[in-house]
């Protein structure tokens, strides 16, 4: 089988999930250099390929002109005039599933990720829990391009990536070269993987005393910008990013940092894809399920105590919440994370 020339590579959302496909992306374009790619997202995502080249970028209106049955036709049609050879189906929901059998009436291929449902299930079930690490969610992605007869290294590196800051971002923050940059962010979609705000603080309260270190934090809404905003204001050398700058600005920031700490979320793989060390702190949720960032060291991955809390990871998003498991996080102490933030700046 003659593998393909031009790919569209299907991923809507979240937008840490369409993050991780950028590692393997960047590797299949190393590893065939003929090879084109189109993705198909959400108009917002499109700035996280800005920095690749050949990487083109067709923008999925859900909410709009591609919304519904008859929408999903328009795309289909709309991407087969783009001359694709093959479909990679990376997200594998209802809306992807309809629109790869649209494109195929058409007259294209497609494969399609395989999530590992039963596995998932498996980890995260109260009773005979299977803890075990399944394959991480790059591992899966480029599975997908061997069907395609495009075979991926299974270890595999990406260079650490600087992007131009815009004159915008330097004239206000006023950026030192001389001291290490650490961003971080304190929040997460879902309470059971968020690291208490209070706890948090004692973390920037002492990395804030560094004189050598410059802290952003990010986030995003109305509610967390505000917090941010009040916690930024107590501390030296602490800085609110968010609400301040376009999504485009904040990659260019994240880009620059030296240390990203987050919690099981999406800024930690905004960094990865950049090559920025990362600081995990996981609750309900486990790096076992295969949502670690790219290219990250078990030791950076912080956990609660899970001889002392057996049920864990008792979902894959975090989404649930499990009587008595409500302060796991109290288990990882901020000094465990201050030091590791302190060793990956070394």
């Amino acid at each position: 089988m003659k593998h393909p020339s031009h790919i569209l590579v299907i991923r809507l959302s979240a937008m840490g999930d369409v993050a991780m496909t950028i590692p393997v992306l960047m590797h299949l374009l190393e590893t065939y250099p003929k090879v084109k790619i189109t993705v198909l997202t959400k108009p917002f995502f499109t700035h996280l390929f800005e920095h690749i080249e050949r990487i083109n970028v067709v923008k999925a209106e859900v909410k709009t002109k591609h919304k519904g049955i008859s929408g999903l036709w328009i795309l289909a049609k709309q991407v087969h005039k783009l001359k694709i050879d093959s479909i990679a189906d990376l997200h594998n929901v209802l809306r992807s599933r309809i629109l790869c059998g649209f494109i195929k009436i058409l007259g294209h291929d497609y494969f399609r990720i395989d999530k590992g449902r039963a596995e998932k299930k498996a980890l995260t079930r109260p009773k005979n829990k299977v803890l075990k690490p399944l394959k991480t969610t790059h591992q899966r992605y480029a599975e997908v391009f061997r069907k395609l007869n495009l075979p991926l290294d299974k270890k595999f590196d990406i260079p650490r990536t600087k992007l131009s800051l815009s004159s915008e971002v330097k004239s206000d923050l006023n950026l030192d070269d001389s001291k290490k940059r650490v961003g971080i962010a304190p929040f997460a979609a879902h309470s059971p993987k968020q690291y208490p705000l209070k706890m948090m603080k004692k973390v920037i309260s002492k990395l804030s005393k560094e004189h050598d270190i410059q802290i952003y934090l990010f986030g995003g809404g109305k509610k967390e910008i505000k917090k941010l905003n009040e916690l930024a204001k107590n501390f030296e050398n602490c800085e609110n990013i968010a609400g301040k700058f376009s999504f485009s600005e904040e990659l260019q920031l994240i880009s620059n940092l030296d240390v990203m700490l987050s919690m099981d979320s999406g800024n930690g793989h905004l960094a990865a894809i950049f090559g920025v060390d990362v600081i995990t702190i996981w609750g309900s949720t486990h790096p076992y399920a295969g949502f670690a960032p790219f290219g990250q060291t078990t030791e950076q991955q912080l956990l609660p105590n899970l001889e002392k809390h057996p049920l864990l990871p008792t979902s894959i998003y975090g989404n649930k919440k499990q009587k008595g498991y409500k302060k796991i996080m109290h288990d990882i102490d901020p000094e465990e994370v201050l030091q590791k933030v302190k060793l990956n700046l070394v």
